[in-house]
């Protein structure tokens, strides 16, 4: 097997050895191919009569060009313009062609590229094509026409050059709807108010599909089960008003009478198949919803009847507890599918809905849905290896462990341990201890609000309830070791399904510094700032999160996400601390014998993502946030502070490698990154995300940040040049330019799928705090400004 190995790979070598020579001595492109061919070698530039005015332009255009366009061989990231210099498939091609056998039509195999020919491109049918394209955006004057453009060089080369000759478009003039059954015309001529086509729009038939999409959804969520949107079509006149369309929408001729009749929804069931997929074999009437299940019934009667129900509030209940049908709605239903799949223990949902007696004269229908659990179990691994060039490396994994369906209502419980480890590598360096972070913590999360009055209540949108316990333990070596750990309560609801809002009125934590050396307290003694920001201390806080996610949306060209966060600390504390006949205005207020922080905090972070085309996007990122601590502490928790650098930050520095301000870390420290945390912070990152090659992709980026102090820290002595504060550490607006870290570098990412593998390269092009260079480009050495990153996912 090694042996056959060997002599394909010498194989490969040789006839790589071999194209090498032939490309050197012969470079044609057009030699060998089929008599009567053209090489088509793309296209010049489209001459258009007009620029684009409006929406409606830019999309037809759009269109256009991805009509008109085709990329030649060896195209520039699928440019049908732009193309490599050096075309190696079609050299190997024309010296290789007329092998029929042997090792030339081996190498012919491996190494040459099919010409794209005039012909295949076949511009007479993309011009029809694109004229079509004018038409449906109401350019019905509209033409496009080509000319060949041959190689001035080389007959057998030439371009396609178009022509689009728009005219003026045709605007929208009357829409009617005609030729109704009175019942529906009733209803389509009330909802005429909310038309997506309207008089002086311009005519395009995208407006056209969306009000067939209109008129189908409103009359299905009124009953009419067996309606479609092919169902519709529109009859246009242009002859009445020169440069305006008016338009009629009615049924197809010789419409089906069960699409024209109201349906009700008679009986519903469910059916739950087995682990391995076994039918069900037992059966259960709870209420008025038979569930069918195998062996034993996996899901408690009362909530399922509840995610079947998800409209169990609206003005349908009262019809069902008189005995009455329920109408069928198409959004109803959509909403029953949702929830179910919201609930995370399905894995696989069908639903039919059945006529009840013959078709002709039935008006109600039966819904049967059948519904295959997932594992019970889950596990995912998230890991990553940072790396730079002052000899810092680390990986770091996140583990979690996930149970389905504990109590049979479709909750979850997990556990997750998280870990990170860091060692200061080289030869003179390795006896030194080693810095790590463990961490564990535990979570139970409701499919519903659990809260009083509210546990019963079934939202039409998707809620949910989450307590969690957790506990993480830093140490920094021959420094300090701290223990953090507490719980917090949280309700999630996504009223919409761009925006979610998450509340946690209760989130309390407790810093312990369990241990510290001599190193840490000469720093700590020098520096107040930082020992305040690590004693003991309760952090007894309200949360709340407010997310904004275009993604759901379907058919759009940018992605954008925006998340603000606001944590208020100790206030709530302070009042019950009154309440017990204590000072507010004590300025040492303690609780269960420790100080408890208050401070408010604002972060948000907005992420736009343009997808230029299929191969090809620009990420973006702005994030700023500040902490203001008052009352019971001058200084935020050490946990509660702002920093930056890393995989997904500032990728030519390290985590807490930056700031705060213009603060000039301890070199000579290799623990100077302890107290590199602030009060604000400010990062912007752009990245130009490119496909190299199937699953390969790359990526060059550039990246900007720092985070600043609030105050002066306490204890500055401004005559001792020694003192270890954190000297031009405080915002001053005039200093953010300068104290703005800035690197760039390039990427690599494999995308799996199921998840991406990420190296990314960065180099430091400015430090913010002065060094002995000058100019911005201020990186003493060029090795010391470069940080290595092993990572998995996308950094934003």
């Amino acid at each position: 097997m090694k042996k056959h190995n060997t002599i394909k790979i010498l194989q490969q070598v040789l006839g790589l050895f071999l194209v090498s020579l032939i490309v050197l001595s012969s470079c044609s492109t057009t030699k060998n191919l089929p008599k009567g061919e053209v090489l088509y070698t793309g296209t010049t530039k489209t001459d258009y009569d007009k620029k684009p005015a409006n929406k409606t332009d830019n999309t037809a255009l759009d269109e256009l060009e991805a009509a008109l366009s085709k990329a030649p061989n060896n195209s520039l990231f699928g440019s049908s313009s732009h193309r490599i210099p050096f075309p190696f498939g079609l050299w190997v091609y024309n010296s290789f062609v007329r092998y029929e056998k042997g090792f030339g039509k081996w190498i012919f195999n491996a190494f040459a590229a099919k010409p794209v020919f005039i012909s295949t491109v076949n511009p007479d049918i993309r011009v029809k094509i694109g004229t079509n394209i004018l038409h449906d955006f109401g350019y019905f004057n509209g033409l496009v026409t080509y000319d060949i453009v041959p190689n001035k060089k080389n007959d057998r080369k030439a371009k396609i050059h178009y022509t689009v000759n728009m005219g003026h478009p045709y605007m929208v003039d009357t829409l009617t709807y005609y030729k109704f059954e009175p019942s529906i015309q009733n209803i389509v001529n009330y909802a005429s108010r909310w038309s997506k086509v309207k008089p002086g729009d311009q005519f395009n038939v995208l407006d056209l599909d969306a009000e067939r999409t209109r008129v189908n959804t409103i009359l299905r969520n009124l009953g009419y089960y067996y309606f479609r949107p092919d169902l519709l079509t529109f009859q246009a006149d242009t002859t009445l008003v020169e440069g305006e369309v008016s338009l009629r929408m009615r049924p197809l001729p010789g419409l089906p009478p069960e699409a024209q009749r109201k349906y009700y929804v008679a009986k519903t069931s469910v059916a739950i198949l087995g682990k391995n997929g076994e039918e069900p074999n037992d059966t259960l009437l709870y209420r008025d919803l038979d569930i069918y299940y195998y062996n034993k019934l996996p899901v408690r009667p009362n909530m399922l009847y509840r995610w079947v129900n998800a409209d169990q509030y609206s003005s349908d209940v009262s019809a069902r507890r008189r005995g009455k049908k329920k109408l069928y709605s198409q959004t109803r239903h959509m909403r029953m599918q949702e929830r179910l799949g919201e609930v995370g223990i399905f894995k696989h949902i069908e639903s039919e809905y059945v006529p009840v007696g013959p078709k002709l004269t039935s008006d109600s229908l039966d819904l049967n849905i059948r519904a295959a659990l997932e594992l019970p179990m889950d596990a995912e691994m998230d890991l990553n290896v940072t790396s730079k060039s002052n000899d810092q490396l680390g990986p770091g994994a996140v583990f979690t462990l996930g149970r389905r369906n504990v109590f049979g209502g479709g909750e979850k419980w997990n556990v997750q341990l998280k870990g990170s480890y860091e060692w200061q590598t080289g030869t003179n360096k390795s006896s030194l201890m080693n810095s790590y972070e463990l961490g564990i913590s535990t979570s139970l999360t409701f499919p519903r609000l659990y809260f009083p009055k509210l546990h019963r209540r079934e939202f039409t949108f998707p809620a949910s309830t989450t307590f969690q316990l957790y506990a993480d333990q830093l140490n920094r070596a021959k420094y300090y070791r701290i223990l953090s750990f507490g719980g917090k309560a949280t309700y999630d609801l996504q009223p919409k399904r761009t925006v979610r809002h998450s509340f946690s009125p209760l989130r309390l934590t407790f810093n312990v510094l369990k241990s510290s050396t001599a190193a840490f307290d000469s720093i700590a003694e020098l520096n107040p700032a930082l020992y305040v920001s690590l004693q003991n201390q309760f952090i007894p806080a309200m949360e709340y999160v407010f997310t904004y996610d275009n993604a759901p949306l379907k058919k759009r060209n940018s992605r954008l996400w925006w998340q603000n966060t606001i944590v208020s600390s100790g206030n709530l504390t302070s009042l019950a601390y009154a309440a017990f006949g204590q000072s507010i205005s004590k300025k040492e207020k303690a609780l269960f014998g420790s100080p408890f922080a208050q401070f408010l905090k604002v972060n948000s972070e907005v992420r736009y993502q343009w997808i230029l085309n299929r191969n090809q996007s620009i990420a973006t990122r702005l994030g700023a946030g500040v902490i203001w601590s008052y009352g019971n502490s001058r200084v935020a928790p050490y946990s509660e502070q702002f920093y930056i650098g890393g995989a997904n930050s500032i990728r030519a520095f390290t985590v807490r490698s930056v700031g705060p301000g213009g603060y000039v870390p301890d070199k000579s420290n290799r623990y100077s990154f302890i107290d590199q945390t602030g009060d604000i912070r400010l990062e912007a990152n752009i990245e130009y995300r490119f496909r190299i090659a199937g699953d390969l992709h790359g990526a060059t980026f550039l990246d900007a940040g720092n985070v600043w102090l609030l105050r002066d820290d306490p204890g500055v002595d401004s005559n001792d040049a020694s003192s270890r504060n954190r000297r031009e550490g405080k915002f001053k607006l005039a200093n953010v330019p300068r104290q703005i870290a800035l690197g760039t570098g390039l990427g690599l990412r494999y995308d799996f799928g199921f998840l991406v593998l990420r190296f990314d390269w960065g180099v430091a092009l400015h430090d913010p705090y002065k060094t002995k260079k000058k100019g911005y480009y201020n990186i003493e050495k060029f090795k010391d400004g470069l940080g290595y990153h092993f990572a998995i996912g996308y950094p934003f």
